[in-house]
């Protein structure tokens, strides 16, 4: 396994580490508020029947803690509502993984119905406690309607992203953990989200617009091919020389390779030289790795077996 390898298996292993820290905590904070929950419930008379009187009509003798103490039944009722919702969305989203996999495709799928669900969510919350609070759910969905519409026709762009990264879930067009070319930039899919797609290399992140993804090139599907161009000076002699290669190259080893160095034979006839093309197959992700000990292997094999790699030249011609 190459270092690159290396280092991406260890990156992947904290972050899991990360993940599963969290869990706990997140568990722990919802089991907290399901208790309250459950306690709320049992004590029902206490906060909302006949003995609350004094959450109903407090009488403190401070305005502020009577305000405090009227707030009680509302704020006790917005944890009853948020906890039996997260509870809801936590075991969905627990399904939804168990259903879908582990496959890089049914993990994209995941991420995307997880985003939505957790917007969603979000959306549903907010509405039910300002209900809660004494706001006019209806009209502020009304509002939000006759809003959306209007801010709508401003951010075509944003509903294009959206439009398209549904497209590219759905079409299969590329998947998290995979490598895969946009423009001049070369990486791994990080995140497929509803509007933007992450690609992550050599410790940069670069963020792309959904609708702006066009012409991508998928290196995933199949071992990527790894060449090393090299010249050989125009006085050798090609027959010599492809002997010494076919008699050498067996014993090439590059780091990282998924198959033998292969010779392929004369690439072109450049202005100083004759350029030959060897390769080998690859991880996309160990690519660069891989490319640099290509060249090392052949340069080495090259200098022991005494054959040139030209300067550049230039012929001048003196006409009469």
């Amino acid at each position: 396994m190459s270092k690159l390898s290396e280092e991406i298996k260890e990156q992947n292993e904290e972050n899991k580490k990360k993940l599963k820290a969290m869990g706990p905590v997140k568990l722990a904070i919802l089991a907290i508020l399901l208790i309250g929950t459950v306690i709320s419930y049992v004590f029902y008379e206490y906060f909302y029947g006949e003995k609350a009187g004094w959450c109903q009509n407090p009488d403190t003798g401070n305005a502020l803690l009577n305000d405090i103490c009227l707030w009680i039944p509302k704020i006790i009722t917005c944890i009853q509502f948020i906890t039996i919702v997260l509870v809801i969305v936590t075991i969905v989203l627990i399904i939804i993984r168990k259903l879908l996999g582990k496959t890089q495709r049914s993990k994209t799928v995941g991420m995307l119905l997880c985003n939505l669900i957790r917007w969603l969510t979000a959306i549903v919350l907010v509405i039910a406690v300002l209900y809660i609070w004494g706001v006019d759910a209806t009209a502020l969905i009304t509002g939000a309607g006759v809003v959306t519409l209007v801010v709508g026709l401003g951010m075509q762009s944003l509903i294009a992203d959206v439009v398209a990264g549904l497209f590219i879930v759905f079409e299969n067009e590329f998947n998290v953990g995979d490598w895969i070319t946009i423009g001049d930039f070369r990486g791994e899919v990080i995140s497929i989200g509803i509007r933007t797609t992450k690609l992550k290399a050599a410790g940069n992140v670069k963020i792309f617009n959904n609708n702006s993804i066009q012409g991508v090139i998928n290196h995933t599907l199949e071992p990527s091919i790894v060449k090393c161009l090299i010249d050989v000076e125009y006085g050798e002699k090609l027959p010599e020389i492809e002997k010494i290669i076919n008699n050498n190259i067996g014993s090439l080893k590059v780091a990282g390779a998924l198959s033998p160095v292969l010779y392929d034979g004369v690439a072109k006839l450049g202005a100083s030289g004759v350029t030959l093309q060897f390769e080998v197959s690859a991880y996309e992700g160990d690519y660069y790795v891989v490319e640099r000990a290509l060249n090392a292997a052949v340069k080495n094999m090259f200098d022991e077996n005494g054959i040139n790699i030209p300067f550049p030249q230039l012929v001048l011609h003196n006409g009469k």
